[in-house]
């Protein structure tokens, strides 16, 4: 999962890059002379550019074959398990276009460190419009209409059947909402050396009591959030694609929809969440989770009276993932100011969830 994203759209206020002299440098003449020998050829004019305003992995723009390409890789340093895996998300990338056109096509992958120090692939570019914090002008007062984009687009993605893109056998569904719990409950205590806060063993106890059996799987997205989607600069409300794979398996579809709300603020969440700016939710016009959660299950045809316990992991996933950033901060594997305050957002988020999980809100 990464919190905030990385990715194109078109030069006015979506196409966000960081200043070279700070952006992450790459060894792009060792790229060129392996590109050369697979065929392809690289332009260092213009100078590739790096996206800006994630935490997870590095994006870049560059000319390849006189077209416009992204190059996508780890960022440096200890990884998570589960993310960042370059090779998924090149798979699933060569083979989902085939039934869901906003997946762009990847083009190639490498799997050494040797060429970039890390496994990373290429993708088409797809330009458009990203929304992270904050409604652009075009889309003020049309929340409910980029709501049921996001809920149109989640419930046309979970009606992909995986053997119809050659991903039949990808990920393991058997237990994954077990896996799920347990996995994020053990991540807790890695991230924060052995110590979480109290509130996680009683969020850790919530969940093993109220754990619900795994549906019938789909593929599953597990991050999808407004700003992993791209939008149409002219048409707003249309998408031209979803960003962001390389956690890509087949599971529990609610969890995808779990995960969106975990980043769904409300007028009435905390001020840290609305502080955070993950999704601008929280502006007029947008429906609230319980809303969204009904859109859902009405264009899905999905059961979601048990939804609760998605809540519950799904915001504990996000406070977990908080916690992780923060690490690589507090061990000084980043010195990314950005960073430093996510331990306090994460502690935010912990509370939140338990006050989900008591039925103070959703």
């Amino acid at each position: 999962m990464t919190v905030s994203k990385i990715a194109g759209g078109p030069a006015d206020t979506t196409d966000r890059f960081l200043d070279p002299a700070i952006a992450a440098p790459q060894p792009w003449d060792k790229l060129a002379t392996y590109l050369a020998g697979k065929g392809m050829s690289f332009s260092p004019n213009p100078p590739p550019r790096q996206f800006s305003g994630g935490f997870g992995n590095l994006n870049f723009l560059l000319q390849v074959d006189g077209k416009p390409t992204v190059l996508r890789r780890p960022p440096a340093g200890p990884l998570p398990p589960g993310g960042n895996d370059m090779g998924r998300e090149h798979r699933v990338l060569s083979r989902l276009y085939r039934q869901f056109p906003l997946a762009p096509k990847a083009l190639l992958f490498e799997s050494s460190d040797e060429v970039m120090g890390a496994p990373f692939f290429m993708m088409e570019y797809r330009p458009g419009l990203v929304v992270r914090g904050r409604l652009p002008d075009p889309l003020v007062g049309r929340g409910a209409e980029v709501t049921a984009m996001l809920v149109e687009t989640l419930v046309a993605f979970h009606r992909v059947k995986p053997e119809d893109v050659d991903l039949s056998d990808l990920g393991r569904p058997a237990g994954f909402l077990e896996r799920a719990v347990e996995g994020w409950i053990k991540r807790a205590g890695v991230a924060t050396d052995g110590q979480p806060p109290a509130i996680v063993a009683s969020l850790a106890t919530w969940l093993r009591a109220n754990k619900v059996p795994d549906p019938e799987p789909t593929l599953l997205h597990n991050d999808y959030k407004l700003d992993n989607v791209i939008l149409d600069a002219r048409d707003p409300v249309k998408p031209v694609a979803v960003l962001d794979w390389d956690q890509c398996t087949r599971g529990d579809p609610l969890f995808d929809l779990a995960t969106l709300m975990s980043y769904w603020i409300e007028p009435s969440d905390p001020k840290e969440l609305h502080d955070f700016g993950q999704m601008p939710t929280a502006q007029a016009g947008f429906p609230t989770r319980r809303e969204v959660v009904e859109m859902y299950g009405r264009l899905s045809g999905r059961d979601v009276s048990n939804f609760l316990f998605h809540r519950v992991l799904c915001n504990f996933k996000l406070a977990v993932v908080l916690l992780q950033l923060y690490a690589r901060y507090r061990r000084g594997i980043t010195k990314d100011e950005r960073f430093e305050p996510l331990g306090r957002i994460a502690e935010v988020v912990l509370d939140f969830s338990d006050q989900v999980a008591r039925g103070k809100t959703f």
